[in-house]
């Protein structure tokens, strides 16, 4: 008893250690291969792919088959497939039937699961023990995966000739299309390819290949899957020829999805291929046009604005045949010089704190601030100009002077809260120069940011009560189909009563980017037709190295780039001239939509000075009537009208320190300070400058007579040689109330001369420190202290 017992044991061990071993014999991923990387857009239609690693086109693992393609492939391979558990007995026995009968190896009886395993198993010889093995995991196969399972695991990995594996990336090298839209013939063609691929494939044998079509073809209409008349137009369809090429849309968006952790898998964008396919052609049409001009790249994207989601992604143009311009850079995510893009968050920031009004006056004059010395792009000045028409002609001296109300530390710091990524300095590292394309930044970000803009001002409506704002609203573009709900768009969050940007401030900073007439916009005016409305803004980088646009409407934003990836400069290279026209082109492309509503319940329609620009006070005799943010009625009142004396015709200013008080006619006054009246005033034909005192009255006013425009305090200056080789000289210019009077110089000292009406005067110091004097005739002294650091 002991003894069987003992026996009885064993074999129970044995037995146990036996399904142990069969349990885990086969293993937890069956296929190693390396994969395409895929790119699908929105509906799953291919965008592009990437070759595998190896050289093979192979497609990441189906889940499914379509099933034309099944059924022709069990009735050519397997037909009691759907009920055998691996093993079919009656193939098995009839191949060794023939083999015997034959003397070698004529049929392998191999079902689809045991193909499979042979496919996973690659390399193994083929021999009995081999054949014995692929049995028992064909066995434990079935009892992991379900039939279909099986067969998409077949169909991933078969080959198809050539370097074409799988039946996806077959159905696009030989027939251009997806496998669910394949034809009976096709299909019938797939399912006897793999069978024997080295031998068999649409570039050679077409007429052995073509007669296992047909064959397979009659099968499925004897088994009644298909009628007589399918059979008879397949038999019709034609081979294909060579292998044909993927689709290449989207290819830099292929790549980036790579980078960014996505290889070898199948990626379902947010891209529409339709807009997709419109918008290569688009820029790619344009970049012919700029290349006269030796510009050879270009980049632009479109987002939906509700939901951040990339609708077209074209990193760069395609290079001309035989030729290498950095076609392969993404543009889109390359850190290029931002120009004046991001002067409408600046404008929206100062209008959301209540710091400007939409037409507060800000100056624009030539600035030197601790060396830095801003210019327009035009080299002229205004003298002033008011906030909204700075913007609108993308001034640089006015946005210095906006940027420096503000403090770039808080910009720097907005910029980053709103999406800015590659701000890597501190904020003394840009300082003002940050609002001038000293920093550099990305199409997607800023893409981003414009477009957080549009949904934080649409999302505003959509949310009754107090609290309107949601954090989340100011997020990155997303372009992968699941990346929506991470995004936030689908996320319930607590919402607040305010924002980085609140909708009002917004509202107005796009409304105000919607003037079509941009004059002394980087290249003169320009008249851009449609009949929707854009919100849009160009930049220019310093030396025409980077031409940006973007454009907004509550649907879309668009954003362009244009340049060269080297990085060269060219003439012309604007934003208005050569990104703003590719902008308008792809808006064209889209559907036009409502503009967006004015967010009324957080802001006050007020009076305010009409030339100022400021909330009015009772002495500006010319008032308007704006809407304003809430904390915009907090911002100064003008401070430009001021109440003088004059005699009863005006001509004359006085006091009653000369003349009695009832012979005294007090009048407001619209008053720049000097430098900025010296240019204003050129520019403005109705400005009136204060008239001077009568000569019998002493000059008692406390407003600044002159002011000096160059050099201003503390400058230091370079002194040019002239061509001939002999020194140059610097000019000093001064802006004076009074036209008339005359202007005595002095430089360290020593009488340079004096000037009238137009006062400039040439000087030529040496290396050093100076000190300049100026003195009018009526006694007004100024007195300034520069440095001469070299002659060039």
């Amino acid at each position: 008893m002991a003894y069987q017992f003992r026996r009885y044991k064993w074999y129970l061990s044995a037995i146990v250690i036996l399904l142990c071993v069969y349990f885990y014999c086969l293993p937890e991923n069956l296929f190693q291969d390396p994969y395409s990387t895929v790119l699908e857009d929105r509906n799953g239609e291919l965008l592009s792919a990437t070759i595998a690693e190896d050289g093979q086109w192979r497609f990441p693992e189906a889940a499914k088959i379509p099933a034309k393609f099944s059924d022709a492939l069990i009735v050519y391979e397997d037909k009691r497939f759907k009920n055998h558990p691996g093993v079919d007995l009656l193939s098995l026995g009839r191949a060794i039937r023939q083999n015997i009968k034959a003397g070698k190896v004529v049929s392998g009886g191999s079902t689809l699961t045991m193909q499979v395993i042979r496919l996973s198993r690659r390399g193994k010889d083929r021999n009995a023990f081999q054949k014995i093995v692929e049995i028992v995991l064909a066995t434990r196969l079935e009892l992991r995966y379900s039939k279909e399972e099986i067969l998409a695991l077949y169909s991933s990995h078969a080959p198809f000739g050539g370097n074409v594996v799988g039946l996806e990336a077959a159905c696009w090298r030989y027939f251009g299309r997806d496998p669910s839209e394949l034809s009976w013939g096709e299909a019938a063609m797939l399912a006897v390819l793999p069978n024997a691929p080295s031998l068999i494939h649409p570039g050679k044998n077409r007429d052995l290949l073509r007669a296992k079509r047909n064959l397979l073809l009659e099968k499925l209409e004897r088994n009644g899957i298909i009628d007589s008349l399918t059979n008879a137009l397949a038999k019709d369809e034609p081979l294909p020829k060579e292998p044909l090429p993927l689709p290449r849309y989207a290819r830099l968006l292929l790549e980036r999805a790579r980078q960014d952790g996505y290889g070898q898998q199948k990626i379902r964008s947010t891209i529409q291929s339709a807009l997709q396919i419109r918008v290569e052609q688009i820029v790619n049409d344009h970049q012919q046009r700029l290349k006269g001009n030796k510009i050879f790249n270009a980049a632009a994207l479109i987002a939906d604005v509700r939901t951040g989601e990339v609708l077209t992604y074209v990193g760069n143009t395609v290079g001309d045949e035989g030729q290498s311009h950095g076609n392969d850079v993404d543009i889109i995510t390359a850190s290029r010089s931002t120009g004046s893009i991001l002067k409408p968050f600046l404008y929206a920031a100062m209008l959301d704190e209540g710091k400007i009004l939409p037409k507060t006056l800000v100056p624009d004059v030539p600035t030197v601030i601790n060396g830095f010395s801003p210019k327009n792009f035009s080299k002229d000045y205004d003298g002033a100009v008011s906030a909204d028409n700075a913007l609108i002609r993308s001034l640089n001296v006015p946005a210095v002077h906006m940027l420096r109300s503000y403090r770039y530390e808080k910009f720097h710091s907005l910029l980053k809260g709103i999406g800015m990524t590659t701000l890597m300095f501190p904020p003394d590292h840009y300082g003002l120069s940050l609002i001038l394309g000293g920093a550099e930044g990305t199409l997607w970000d800023i893409a981003g940011m414009y477009a957080s803009m549009g949904r934080t001002a649409l999302n505003y409506f959509d949310r009754p009560g107090i609290n309107r704002y949601d954090a989340g609203d100011f997020h990155p573009l997303n372009y992968i189909v699941t990346q929506s709900i991470s995004n936030g768009m689908d996320t319930v969050r607590e919402l607040e009563n305010s924002s980085r940007l609140s909708a009002s401030a917004i509202y107005q900073t796009l409304n105000v980017l919607t003037e079509v007439y941009r004059p002394g916009e980087e290249s003169g005016w320009k008249h851009f037709d449609g009949a929707r409305k854009i919100a849009w803004k160009t930049g220019t980088s310093f030396g025409f190295r980077d031409g940006w646009a973007v454009g907004i409407t509550p649907a879309y934003t668009v954003a362009v780039w244009v340049g060269n990836a080297s990085g060269e400069g060219r003439p012309g290279l604007t934003g208005t001239e050569a990104a703003a026209p590719l902008m308008f082109d792809i808006f064209s492309q889209l559907e036009g939509s409502s503009w967006f509503q004015r967010p009324q319940m957080e802001m006050e329609q007020i009076t305010v000075c009409a030339l100022s620009g400021q909330r009015n006070t009772d002495i500006c005799n010319q008032v308007d009537t704006v809407w304003v943010t809430r904390r915009g009625l907090q911002s100064f009142p003008c401070s430009y009208h001021k109440v003088i004396h004059t005699t009863a015709d005006r001509k004359y200013r006085i006091h009653s320190g000369c003349e009695q008080l009832g012979k005294v006619a007090s009048t407001s006054w619209f008053v720049l300070p000097p430098t900025q009246e010296h240019f204003f005033k050129s520019k403005n034909q109705t400005y009136r400058s204060l008239p001077p005192y009568r000569q019998d009255c002493d000059a008692s006013s406390p407003l600044i007579s002159m002011d000096l425009v160059y050099p201003k305090p503390g400058s230091k200056i370079f002194i040019p040689r002239e061509l001939d080789g002999k020194s140059g000289s610097a000019v000093c210019e001064v802006a004076h109330r009074n036209p008339n009077v005359t202007v005595h110089w002095h430089l360290d000292g020593i009488y340079l001369g004096s000037t009238k009406k137009n006062h400039h005067l040439a000087i030529n110091p040496d290396e050093g420190r100076h000190v300049l004097v100026v003195v009018d005739e009526e006694g007004n002294t100024l007195e300034e202290r520069f440095e001469v650091l070299s002659r060039l």
